[in-house]
């Protein structure tokens, strides 16, 4: 991984100009993504709040809730994959950049139009294996220890979020070789490799919100 580099979804005003067909099939997809990425937080929210009442009926009523861990790995499957392809839009997911960060043109877009093909093939198969786990589990009746909860929930979480991780792959590996074959055209659903500055003002944009702007402009003024 390149420590001068990071990635970002391109800008939105850039989408704007030709492959009507990628844009959409971009815009139905990102709104999935962002249904799942939102069950993830809440699920988190959930195992927060439900570890403080176990805390709390544990210390001051003696009274645990039955089958906290049984909740506890059950929840795990969604908030470690319902939030996969979102990341894998915005460029999240950790990557060797060390190569890529120093080309440019055809050849960048090669290299990431056959990695995003070589990861295509990857979470096909995953998907597959994961499938045959989750029908093992539904076919056995698998169950947890302790309270008996079935597993095969979790378990189907697992296809469902490769399969829209592989979604986004696909419209990826469209994006990059629409710049492969055209490499002067627009970026459009592809994350980006940018600078340090770059990524830095971005973070500052989202933590702060339209104070960055107040600030970014009262630097410009400042340097002049």
């Amino acid at each position: 991984m390149s420590g001068s580099s990071s990635l970002s979804h391109p800008d939105p005003n850039h989408s704007n100009q030709g492959a009507p067909g990628l844009r959409l099939w971009d815009g139905w997809v990102a709104k999935l993504e962002d249904g799942f990425n939102a069950l993830a937080g809440l699920s988190i929210l959930f195992l927060i709040l439900l570890a403080v009442v176990q805390v709390i009926g544990r210390a001051v009523f003696n009274n645990p809730i039955p089958g906290f861990i049984d909740f506890v790995e059950q929840a795990m499957a969604l908030f470690a994959f319902l939030g996969i392809a979102y990341t894998q839009r915005l460029g999240g997911h950790i990557r060797m950049e060390l190569v890529l960060s120093g080309l440019k043109g055809r050849p960048l877009w090669f290299a990431e139009t056959l990695a995003t093909l070589l990861v295509l093939v990857l979470i096909a198969a995953l998907i597959n294996g994961s499938f045959d786990h989750f029908l093992r589990s539904w076919t056995l009746g698998d169950s947890t220890i302790d309270i008996g909860l079935p597993t095969w929930p979790s378990k189907l979480v697992v296809p469902i979020a490769l399969s829209l991780l592989w979604l986004r792959l696909a419209i990826q590996l469209m994006g990059y070789a629409r710049l492969l074959v055209s490499p002067a055209k627009s970026p459009i659903a592809v994350p980006l490799i940018e600078s340090v500055k770059d990524h830095a003002q971005h973070e500052i944009e989202d933590a702060l919100g339209e104070d960055a702007n107040e600030i970014s402009n009262q630097n410009k003024e400042a340097n002049q």
